[in-house]
C-alpha cells in the first residue's frame, strides 16, 4: 500500500511509481566518461515508460567517473573521494536530462543532496513527488549527500521517502544469481528471492546497507537486464523478467 494506492504483486499489474537504478559504468559504455549512445537507448527506453503513464523516478551511480573506495586505496581520503564521485553522477543526471528533454520532449528535473544551484534543484522529497505527480521525470543525483554511503543506498531511501513501489535495478545480467553467471555457467537464475536471503547467501546485487534498508521497510526490488532492448518499459509494466526480491508480510 502506498500513498492510499492498492498496488499487486509485479507481474499481476504495472506500477504506478517506481525508481529506476542505473550504474554509472553503464553510461560510460565500459570506459571513463560518457557515452552519448548508451544514454540516447535509456533515455529512449524512459520515454516509452513515461508515455505508459508510469511516474519514474531515477539514481544513476558514478562509477564512469569516480568511485571513492577505489579513490581511497591509492591513497586519497574517503570522504573527498566519495564527494568527487558524488559529482560524477550528477553529470550523468544532466546527460540524462538532456536526451530526455531533447530527444523525447519529457519535463525533467535533477535533483541534488548537495546544493548546485545553478544546474539543479535541491533534493526535497515533497517537491520531488509533486513533479513526479505532474508528470517529470525525477533524476537523484550526489548520491545521499553524506560519504560512505553507495548510491544503492541513495536508491533505496529515495524510493521510500518518494513512496515508489519497487526499485527497478537495471543490471548487465538478467537477474540474480546463485553465482557469478559470467565465471560458473551452472549459476542457478532466482525468479523470486528474499531480502534476507540474498544477505545470509553474500550474492552481489547490490550493498548490504540498501538490502537491509529495503528489507525493514518491505520494499521490491525487481532486478533485470538493462542490455536487453525494451526490458525498462517490461519491468515497470509488472512484466515477468528479472528477479524479483522481497519480504513477505
Amino acid at each position: 500500500m502506498t500513498d492510499g494506492v492498492s498496488v499487486g504483486q509485479a507481474g499481476e499489474s504495472g506500477y504506478r511509481r517506481v525508481l529506476l537504478k542505473l550504474g554509472g559504468e553503464m553510461f560510460g559504455g565500459g570506459s571513463v566518461g560518457v557515452d552519448p549512445d548508451v544514454v540516447g537507448t535509456i533515455a529512449r527506453q524512459l520515454a516509452e515508460v513515461v508515455a505508459n503513464g508510469v511516474e519514474v523516478a531515477v539514481v544513476i551511480g558514478g562509477g564512469n567517473f569516480f568511485r571513492g573506495a577505489e579513490l581511497q586505496q591509492r591513497g586519497m581520503e574517503r570522504a573527498r573521494g566519495d564527494y568527487m564521485a558524488m559529482l560524477g553522477t550528477t553529470m550523468n543526471c544532466l546527460a540524462l536530462q538532456d536526451f530526455l528533454e531533447r530527444e523525447h520532449g519529457i519535463d525533467t528535473r535533477v535533483m541534488t543532496s548537495i546544493s548546485m544551484g545553478q544546474v539543479a534543484e535541491p533534493y526535497i522529497p515533497r517537491r520531488a513527488s509533486r513533479h513526479l505527480e505532474k508528470g517529470r521525470v525525477v533524476i537523484f543525483g550526489a548520491g545521499t549527500g553524506m560519504p560512505y554511503f553507495s548510491t544503492d543506498t541513495a536508491a533505496a531511501q529515495r524510493a521510500l521517502e518518494i513512496g515508489a513501489e519497487v526499485v527497478l535495478m537495471a543490471k548487465g545480467v538478467d537477474g540474480v544469481y546463485s553465482a557469478d553467471p559470467r565465471t560458473t555457467p551452472s549459476a542457478e537464475l532466482f525468479e523470486s528471492i528474499t531480502h534476507r536471503e540474498v544477505l545470509e547467501r553474500g550474492l552481489k546485487v547490490a550493498d548490504a546497507t540498501a538490502f537491509s534498508l529495503c528489507m525493514d521497510n518491505h520494499m521490491r526490488i525487481l532486478v533485470f537486464n538493462l542490455l536487453e532492448e525494451g526490458n525498462i518499459a517490461r519491468a515497470a509494466s509488472g512484466a515477468k523478467i528479472g528477479t524479483l526480491v522481497s519480504t513477505p508480510g
